[in-house]
């Protein structure tokens, strides 16, 4: 139905990528609302003739997910405006805060139907159960599923958070829809009443779906590491030009789905001379922003690579960093002579929550080439990667 509706209100002619993006969203939050209160208008409707405390609670919730999308496509209108004097990189973290609103609902309504459900189960009734409320629960998890698997596909398409909770949470309603269906013919046809039990399992569902959905939008907030997907497309552009022999420090700051910019060192010759250098920066930046949508800002970090003896000692000194641990690598090294020793100045990179301290892993660093060589003297910065 979506791809039947895009053909006829989606125009792509003339369009940038992020107008696209905006318009799909869009249209698919609109079909979200619309399903929604279809839903909870029939199951309303069965729930009040079959006396279901689960039913109508299940109703509620469609509507609490029509509220949702309301949200969010109030969320991609926001996100889709450009940047302004206030906002230089944009608005699509409003996305994310979008995606968090939902999950927040989600919540809420998870924890309302707890009390409801706690309720009627400390008061048990019957359950006037028909074919027509059967049937009105079928075309609901029909429904439901299908909202699953197009918000799905779209918010991978889209890179879209909000519409990524909003899947889960459909899934969680076909789960929950289910269990309330079987409960209704179990109810039907024994003598037990455990209509308040379904509604209780309706809820867990519900809670387990928000607490998802409230971590998949709070990471992006907080900052999380780019994929290991992306972090090789940056460097397979980046080395693919001769004049770059490594990188390192590689940042990429993330202001919405579309919105993100690459900070880097890249290790070139010392001796090349420097305006050939700059560029050479100058096209890997352009090569970055036309080929990923990035803004690249690129650091020269000069070192020294017709120098036999530093390019030796810099592979042996790395050598030593792995035997300490293996995860532990070297860059920015440079040797400086003085007339008594010979300082090895670099920056070493270690995960997060290594299981040494920085102070320890730059006295092993330093015990380590020490008895490589007592004349050398070690000068290292200890560092953690945002890879």
């Amino acid at each position: 139905m979506i791809q039947l509706l895009s053909r006829y209100f989606i125009k792509p002619e003339g369009k940038t990528p992020a107008q696209l993006r905006q318009a799909y969203g869009t249209l698919c939050s609109v079909v979200g609302i619309s399903l929604n209160i279809l839903l909870f208008a029939t199951k309303l409707f069965a729930g009040l003739i079959s006396h279901s405390i689960a039913i109508t609670a299940d109703a509620f919730n469609n509507l609490s997910d029509a509220a949702s999308s309301v949200v969010t496509l109030v969320g991609f209108t926001l996100a889709g405006q450009k940047p302004d004097a206030d906002h230089p990189f944009g608005h699509g973290r409003m996305e994310y805060l979008s995606g968090l609103a939902v999950s927040v609902l989600i919540l809420l309504m998870g924890i309302e139907l707890i009390q409801t459900s706690v309720e009627k189960i400390l008061h048990p009734a019957s359950v006037d159960f028909t074919g027509l409320t059967a049937a009105i629960l079928l075309l609901s998890i029909g429904v439901k599923m299908y909202m699953a698997f197009y918000n799905h596909r779209m918010g991978r398409k889209l890179d879209a958070t909000a519409m990524l909770a909003t899947a889960r949470d459909s899934l969680s309603d076909c789960a929950a829809t289910t269990a309330i269906l079987l409960a209704s013919l179990i109810g039907h046809f024994t003598s037990l009443h455990i209509d308040g039990w379904a509604g209780a399992v309706v809820a867990l569902f519900i809670l387990w779906s928000g607490i998802s959905a409230v971590k998949e939008t709070v990471d992006p907030l907080l900052g999380t590491p780019p994929s290991p997907e992306f972090v090789n497309e940056i460097r397979s552009i980046v080395l693919s030009h001769p004049t770059v022999v490594g990188l390192h420090d590689l940042i990429v700051h993330d202001y919405g789905p579309g919105r993100r910019m690459i900070s880097l060192h890249a290790e070139v010759p010392a001796n090349l001379e420097v305006l050939q250098l700059h560029d050479e920066i100058d096209n890997i930046e352009r090569e970055l922003q036309d080929t990923l949508g990035c803004l690249a800002v690129i650091h020269m970090d000069p070192i020294v690579t017709d120098d036999g003896i530093t390019a030796q000692t810099r592979e042996k000194v790395a050598d030593l960093a792995r035997c300490i641990d293996d995860s532990i690598t070297i860059h920015d090294f440079r040797m400086v002579a003085g007339p008594t020793h010979t300082n090895l100045i670099f920056d070493a990179v270690v995960p997060f929550r290594f299981r040494l301290s920085d102070q320890e892993v730059a006295k092993k660093l330093q015990d380590a080439v020490h008895v490589l060589d007592g004349n050398y003297y070690v000068v290292v910065t200890v560092e953690r990667s945002y890879t």
